[in-house]
């Protein structure tokens, strides 16, 4: 334990190392001004895999499909309810079969097109053909445009996550002329979002100018640009916001946070998030495959010490992999660490940890910070654990087709029973399940929760959902994500919601 506690030390040593910022006083009042030409640059921290809504489960790629397109619902960043985006009203039959929906009128999309309800079919259908919106549109039984602008959705059974799933990605509206057209939305995303696409640098920057017909006009002066700069480096990102090079930071370097709230022109917003951070292992592959070997590994990490140097204690440690944030969570069958309890686990299981070489795949200094100390603990245990590091596009490829062992990653949801169903479900398998896992059982549960339109039967069900899959151990929970937005003061309509959500065309000077 004495060369354990070495390496955390020096990991932390690392982690809280301060950089000087650049730039005097004066240059930093001049780059101010600069900004006032209505334009704002944006640090991200990974590249961005795709413009297309629908080809995707990523957040960053989100971010960019939340400026050019608009969809049927949107999520509640306060009560994280889905409330109607292009929707005006809605209505669902007594049997809960048959759902009804109005669009709202006189929406226009980029190409000049006014928005109506066979492109909301159109849409549907097409999300429908991905595989990472697969579960958020299997409910639908069928569809039919009514009218101009009203539509119906017949479902297999009531479902409780109706309006939920038309608050995904997949509620995106495209025109369906270019649907059928075959047009490349992730090259040219035409939709009906406050921006429009003027220019990508790949590896570099994303730039979108204001779309002056977006049908919401509540600000009376939003961002007139937008750039999306890639800047890998945690400490760079914090400079360039020091600097004004940058006007807000989506990813702050968790060990930057105390240092931006200290600094005089920066406002730094943080709320608990709904992101649980993990080691997903891949239960097809050796030696993953093993249930007791998966709760050795579990029991082997302290998450409390792990927090401290990947987050800077802003994160929340976790032990149960689903969210604890939500009904129906509890820490109930798992695994805390426990070194004793491992061996034991070791013990059991079919494979010998001693000598033993695992890869564990990254793409970000944070994820990398999480699997050095997981590193350190599994090498108590004569466990190699391998770190690869790679851009996020890379990363994401090998954990959508299975190719891998282990990886930090993490998930995010804005309500239990999709989390649940996008981990843990058969159907989530080559998007974000993650673990890989099948399990008849566990799908039958997860389809039965989605029955439950009452929460008085839906809560129990998802308690015990949690049960079975902390039972599993099919991950290595890590820690729950605090949401933290460090921005210009000067900068306004910044949120930080549970979610990570920012409404984009809401920002102003």
């Amino acid at each position: 334990m004495r060369k354990l506690k070495k390496i955390l030390c020096a990991l932390c040593a690392a982690l809280f190392i301060i950089l000087p910022a650049c730039g005097s006083q004066g240059e930093r009042a001049e780059n101010v001004a600069l900004k006032k030409d209505g334009s704002l640059h944006i640090a991200i921290e990974s590249d961005v895999q795709t413009l297309h809504p629908f080809d995707h489960s990523s957040v960053v790629c989100s971010y960019m499909n939340q400026m050019t397109f608009s969809k049927l619902f949107i999520t509640d960043p306060e009560t994280l309810k889905p409330v109607p985006e292009l929707v005006e009203s809605y209505g669902c039959s007594d049997n809960g079969l048959t759902w009804s929906f109005k669009l709202k009128e006189g929406v226009l999309f980029h190409n000049g097109q006014e928005l109506t309800a066979a492109d909301a079919v159109a849409s549907l259908n097409y999300a429908s053909t991905f595989a990472y919106c697969k579960r958020y549109t299997s409910f639908i039984k069928s569809l039919e445009q009514t009218g101009r602008y009203t539509f119906k959705i017949e479902t297999h059974k009531p479902y409780a996550l109706t309006l939920y799933d038309l608050s995904a990605n997949s509620a995106c509206v495209l025109p369906a002329e270019l649907i059928a057209q075959g047009h490349d939305f992730a090259q040219e995303p035409v939709g009906c979002g406050p921006y429009i696409l003027k220019e990508r640098v790949l590896g570099d920057s994303i730039t979108f100018e204001r779309f002056d017909s977006y049908f919401d006009q509540s600000n009376p002066d939003p961002i007139k640009e937008i750039t999306w700069r890639v800047i890998p480096e945690g400490s760079s990102r914090t400079i360039a916001l020091e600097t004004k090079e940058v006007g807000l930071v989506m990813d702050v370097a968790q060990g930057d946070v105390q240092r931006l709230m200290d600094t005089n022109g920066i406002t730094v917003l943080t709320e608990k998030g709904t992101r649980i951070n993990f080691m997903s292992m891949n239960s097809q592959k050796a030696p993953f495959d093993d249930i007791n070997f998966r709760k050795g590994i579990c029991s082997a990490v302290d998450r409390e010490a792990l927090c401290s140097v990947a987050t800077s204690d802003t994160g929340m440690p976790a032990c149960s992999p689903n969210p604890s944030v939500y009904d129906g969570a509890t820490d109930e069958l798992t695994c805390p660490y426990d070194p004793e309890k491992a061996a034991e686990y070791f013990s059991l299981s079919s494979y010998d940890p001693e000598g033993m070489e695992i890869t564990c795949l990254c793409y970000s200094d944070e994820t990398r910070r999480s699997a050095e100390v997981i590193q350190a603990y599994l090498s108590e245990f004569g466990i190699n654990l391998k770190i690869e590091t790679m851009d996020f596009a890379a990363f994401l490829s090998l954990m959508l087709d299975g190719n891998y062992q282990c990886a930090v990653a993490g998930y995010s949801s804005s309500n239990m029973l999709t989390y649940m169903k996008g981990l843990w479900h058969s159907g989530s398998i080559g998007a974000s399940n993650s673990s890989r896992v099948s399990d008849d059982v566990l799908d039958g549960m997860i389809e039965r929760a989605e029955t439950l339109t009452d929460e008085a039967e839906l809560i129990p069900a998802l308690r015990e959902i949690c049960l079975y899959t902390n039972d599993l151990s099919l991950l290595l929970p890590l820690y729950t994500s605090g949401v933290v937005r460090a921005f210009d003061s000067g900068l306004k309509g910044v949120e930080a919601c549970p979610t990570g959500y920012v409404a984009f065309q809401d920002l102003h000077y």
